[in-house]
């Protein structure tokens, strides 16, 4: 049964004790999807999660490439027992797309989707009901092989920025390798959007992410890379937008790096309160943590245990090859684990062909342990986009991944005592008001977790749900939010194990 919501008013790292329990998935039945289609589905079958009927149970809107794309409607019963209705609305049932985002893009409280094409992208509008319509935002008709989506509201503005990134230019004739394509930026003009703004170079860019990474009221725009098409002079990237816009530098404090990127996360793992970044990739995975006060992030040392370079069982001795990934605590020990989509490309022989996903459990502060085979999650299909998501209301975060040439898996958190949780939504008033770019901040035993709200990030999909927090065995909680304009509210307590409105 789901938990009741409270609802609080306000003006304006936790690391708990570890409760002795690993984490358990079921497997649960799930109608037949799989993520399909030559070449250019090899990347992409993202997976957007969000609440389309306000039923506060998310829904999962699966990417098929060469398939249809489908809408699961969540019929999770009193029993806590997850199930899914595939019932997808014929404007929503397209093929091509590679991937799908959720946002609120005219701030009426009903959650839109961007929808990441081989073709023109389009963003569709939320009616209620799991119900859609084309919206018509003045979005550029492109052909460009979409292959990455971010969002942030810029101030003073009705709509959000929104920035597509596209993969090869399929176009060129000297391709593939080398042909990257170039990224289009959107800002509003009153209710419409301008004129597009190009971003170039590209280097084939598979995950973007909008995020305040200093904390000072200024989105900044990472794009992870893939370096089997930019070869050579390419890495990864960050942009600046405002004032101007421009790539950071060394003269920033920017490091570079180049990698198979494919997906990224971000969270406060050192408990600074900035974000530090999860990359996944082909050979291995890479924790990144934010050093000194310039744009620099650090690889950690191999000896936290985070890098998932092959496959943790079976006898495929070959290199992993890393898709979505995502932070979450799934025992609500106070800790963030993280889970990484593992799959070969399709028959790339240097790679793992039986490449079983990564959860990777935190030990300690600094460490983490493999956990995917005892956990009951660590499928061995060509893993894609994927989500790490409360899908019933009972405080366990549940896993979802969209497979290549493979049907679609979900599992849910059957874990026994866990710890304590709770949940926590943010409402401003118009525009955004869903507080994108609002940090949470959740207080207990002196302790302090730090949380940006941001849409984008993973593999081609992402969730746009209630934040959640494990609290281990603590019980005495509060919490504050950091507006997006840096307004800073009040600290409240909370009760734990229930699911909160923060609203402003």
């Amino acid at each position: 049964m789901r938990p009741e919501i409270v609802l609080i008013c306000l003006a304006g790292s936790v690391f708990a004790q570890s409760v002795d329990a690993g984490p358990v998935f079921d497997e649960i039945p799930m109608a037949e999807h799989r993520y399909t289609g030559g070449w250019e589905h090899f990347v992409g079958g993202g997976l957007a999660v969000f609440d389309c009927n306000g039923d506060d149970l998310p829904e999962l809107f699966a990417a098929g490439g060469d398939s249809p794309a489908t809408l699961f409607v969540n019929v999770t019963g009193a029993s806590g027992r997850l199930e899914f209705d595939p019932v997808t609305p014929e404007n929503l049932s397209l093929t091509g797309l590679t991937g799908a985002y959720p946002l609120d893009i005219d701030s009426d409280g009903t959650l839109d989707l961007a929808l990441l094409s081989t073709g023109a992208n389009r963003v569709m509008r939320g009616l209620g009901g799991c119900a859609f319509e084309p919206f018509d935002l003045g979005l550029p008709e492109t052909e460009q092989w979409t292959t990455a989506f971010t969002t942030t509201w810029e101030a003073g503005q009705v709509l959000p920025t929104l920035v597509f990134g596209n993969y090869v230019d399929r176009m060129n004739p000297e391709g593939p390798f080398g042909t990257c394509d170039t990224h289009v930026l959107l800002r509003p003009d009153g209710g419409h959007y301008a004129d597009p703004i190009v971003l170039e170079p590209g280097f084939c860019a598979l995950s973007m992410l909008f995020s305040d990474w200093s904390r000072s009221q200024q989105p900044d725009l990472r794009v992870s890379n893939d370096r089997h098409y930019f070869v050579r002079g390419g890495a990864e990237q960050m942009w600046r937008i405002s004032p101007d816009i421009s790539l950071y530098t060394e003269e920033n404090g920017w490091q570079n790096h180049a990698l198979w990127g494919m997906g990224i996360a971000s969270r406060d793992v050192t408990g600074d309160g900035l974000p530090d970044v999860y990359l996944s990739s082909m050979g291995d995975q890479r924790l990144q943590i934010r050093q000194g006060d310039g744009a620099r992030w650090v690889d950690v040392p191999y000896a936290w245990g985070t890098a998932a370079q092959r496959p943790h069982t079976g006898d495929d001795g070959r290199p992993s090859t890393g898709w979505h990934t995502a932070f979450g605590d799934v025992q609500n020990d106070g800790l963030d684990d993280i889970f990484v989509a593992k799959g070969n490309v399709d028959q790339m022989p240097d790679m793992a062909m039986d490449d079983p996903n990564s959860l990777l459990i935190a030990t300690g502060r600094r460490r983490w342990a493999e956990g995917a085979a005892d956990a009951g999650v660590a499928s061995m299909a060509r893993g894609r986009g994927a989500a790490l998501v409360d899908l019933n209301g009972d405080g366990l975060l549940d896993l979802a991944v969209v497979n290549r040439r493979a049907a679609m898996q979900v599992w849910q958190n059957v874990t026994e005592d866990a710890g304590h949780w709770l949940s926590i939504a943010l409402r401003q008033p118009t525009p955004n008001v869903f507080a994108v770019g609002a940090w949470i901040e959740v207080e207990t035993d002196g302790m302090v977790q730090a949380r940006e709200i941001t849409i984008g990030g993973g593999h081609a999909g992402g969730s746009f749900v209630p934040e959640h927090f494990g609290l281990g065995q603590a019980r005495g909680v509060r919490a504050r939010v950091i507006w997006p304009d840096g307004d800073t509210g009040e600290w409240s307590v909370l009760e734990p194990d229930r699911a909160h409105i923060l609203a402003r």
